[in-house]
């Protein structure tokens, strides 16, 4: 028996497709004919026809009789024409937008989070937890947005704003100009309810001079500019020494100056130990004796000195004085090396500049954690990038900081409230904290909410070493990874963390009895590897424990409510720094002798 032959089914394919198009052209077209030729009979006062389009399709004058030819021609062929081509184009446009092609809402990624998925993240969830979280909003009609959490973006395609709540703890991983700034970190600054630290490399055109002004109308701003990045004035002074009156607290502070000058996997050997171990015992004793902490610079420099054996010794720190003492009257060559490496650890406070914010001035307030961590001041914490000692001081006042509003938070029940905000922009380069990982595991509970900025994962990894940014990229409640990533194993890494799903496979094959078409399902990665390393500018995925992986479309502060106002604050305040540098770099008369 002859096999039906596959060109004459496929001649029949054709022949349907083409009938199907047809339809679709000739059932609408007739339709407008025959409403646009009433129209028309109606517009000029003649009698109208019943439906039938087909006849308004190929005979409108036996339809409409008392129309002349012009009437007939607009009214049932090019305005109905018009309205098609109209219709079409527009049906496509709309096809194409829901596709992710056009201009309008971009496409939702397969297998990413819906709404449903990251409901805790939402407003109405969000806002519900912000009531739970803090006691002074529990009975309050309204909330404000920037009072229930932290926003970081849309879920992409939408207006839905997902928001990280006041119990989160955050790691931000974006490459420069990926929006780390102008969509996380000034925003969030802007609308934080309460404290804000902020530390950075940078002043002009960035956080600092972008929210100055914004926040000095909810409270006091205070500026801690070592190394003149902001030339601000010297408005505050804080003492290192005051949480240095125990042994611990002296170690921490000594363990910043480590962290500032040397890389975590160095940090174990013998020199970096016995130099940090040399600067936690003078520490101690100029603390236990209300000095300067200048004074530490001294005793290094003559290690004979028996001045800080005497202080401990008084102040019942026997152990440690009898360390010190082993130390000085050791041998040499190993006490002069132990001493030099101390040296070097701490030589930023060799600098009068420098030193001059960290120790007494007269007329100037002096900066208290205490006090800063219940009101609703800013601190600006600025340093250069591999600023040694003098970003030790930077680390040292920030850590300062988050143990405060932690014991503050202890008097006060548990949490502070208003939360506490801590940007920590830079983190790897200016704010070396080394436990900050450990940290991560309580400040979200205490009401204390950090978000640690970083470039890449290997840059954590540098400073913390491979355990400690495991650590805190675990203990982080909220991951966000804009685009840039160009690390490969990292990226592969994210990739397998936001998964599979399935893909609908469809195949066709032909053989002697026709066409036979299979459908399977397959395993994908939802987004793979390449296509994080190219996330486009703007967006960004966001990793929230316990929720599948949210892309997200950022909020830039220059395009939100009140942009103006905000860009003419940042350009005065960044037009203030360089005239401060200008006037600092013009030559004095005292450089050119005596006046005539």
């Amino acid at each position: 028996m002859p096999q039906p032959n596959s060109t004459s089914t496929d001649g029949y394919d054709i022949a349907f497709r083409v009938l199907g198009i047809a339809l679709a052209i000739t059932v609408p077209l007739s339709n407008l004919a025959w409403l646009g030729g009433n129209l028309t009979a109606w517009a000029t006062s003649s009698a109208t026809a019943p439906y039938q389009p087909v006849q308004a399709l190929l005979h409108p004058d036996q339809l409409w009789p008392d129309l002349s030819e012009t009437s007939l021609l607009l009214g049932t062929r090019i305005a109905p024409g018009a309205v098609l081509v109209a219709l079409g184009i527009t049906a496509a446009v709309l096809y194409k937008r829901h596709r992710g092609g056009g201009s309008g809402r971009k496409k939702h990624v397969d297998g990413m989070a819906k709404q449903r998925d990251i409901e805790p993240l939402m407003s109405k969830a969000i806002t519900d937890k912000a009531r739970s979280l803090r006691p002074s909003l529990k009975y309050a009609k309204h909330i404000a947005a920037a009072d229930t959490g932290i926003l970081l973006g849309n879920l992409q395609g939408t207006r839905h704003e997902v928001r990280m709540g006041y119990e989160d703890v955050a790691v931000a991983i974006m490459a420069p100009r990926s929006g780390k700034t102008t969509s996380l970190a000034i925003p969030s600054i802007l609308n934080a309810p309460g404290p804000v630290l902020l530390t950075s490399n940078k002043a002009a055109g960035d956080a600092y001079t972008a929210t100055l002004d914004a926040r000095a109308a909810v409270g006091r701003t205070w500026s801690m500019d070592p190394q003149q990045i902001a030339h601000a004035e010297r408005a505050m002074w804080w003492n290192p020494l005051a949480d240095a009156r125990t042994l611990d607290g002296a170690g921490r502070l000594a363990g910043h100056f480590l962290a500032a000058s040397v890389d975590a996997s160095q940090q174990g050997d013998f020199w970096s130990k016995a130099g940090s171990n040399i600067l936690s015992q003078l520490f101690l004793a100029a603390a236990l004796d209300e000095r300067p902490i200048t004074d530490v610079m001294a005793w290094l420099a003559f290690p004979a000195d028996r001045t800080p054996l005497d202080i401990l010794r008084d102040h019942k720190f026997a152990a440690v004085a009898a360390q010190l003492k082993g130390t000085v009257e050791g041998p040499p060559e190993t006490r002069d090396g132990i001493y030099e490496t101390a040296r070097q650890y701490a030589a930023a406070l060799l600098n009068s500049e420098i030193a001059a914010w960290v120790t007494p001035q007269k007329d100037v307030p002096e900066f208290t954690p205490s006090t800063f961590v219940t009101s609703k001041d800013t601190l600006y914490l600025l340093s250069k990038d591999g600023g040694g000692g003098a970003s030790a001081l930077i680390a040292a006042c920030a850590d300062s900081v988050m143990r405060a509003a932690t014991a503050q938070a202890e008097r006060a029940g548990g949490r502070l409230d208003p939360p506490m905000l801590a940007i920590l922009d830079e983190a790897a380069n200016v704010c070396k904290i080394s436990d900050l990982p450990d940290l991560y595991s309580h400040l979200g509970s205490r009401g204390i909410i950090p978000i640690t900025i970083l470039q890449s994962y290997r840059q954590g990894q540098k400073v913390w070493g491979d355990a400690g940014m495991d650590a805190m990229w675990s203990a982080s409640t909220i991951k966000v990874i804009g685009s840039g990533i160009d690390d490969p194993d990292f990226a592969d890494k994210l990739s397998r963390l936001i998964g599979d799903h399935d893909v609908e496979t469809t195949s066709t094959s032909t053989s002697e009895s026709g066409k036979s078409t299979s459908v399977s399902m397959r395993q994908e990665r939802i987004l793979a590897a390449d296509a994080i390393r190219a996330l486009p500018k703007g967006t960004a995925l966001a990793f929230a424990t316990g929720m599948r992986v949210a892309m997200l479309d950022l909020r830039p502060w220059y395009l939100e409510p009140g942009a103006d106002e905000l860009s003419a604050a940042s350009a005065r305040a960044s037009k203030g720094i360089t005239a401060r540098a200008i006037a600092k770099a013009a030559p004095k008369q005292s450089d050119f002798g005596p006046a005539a």
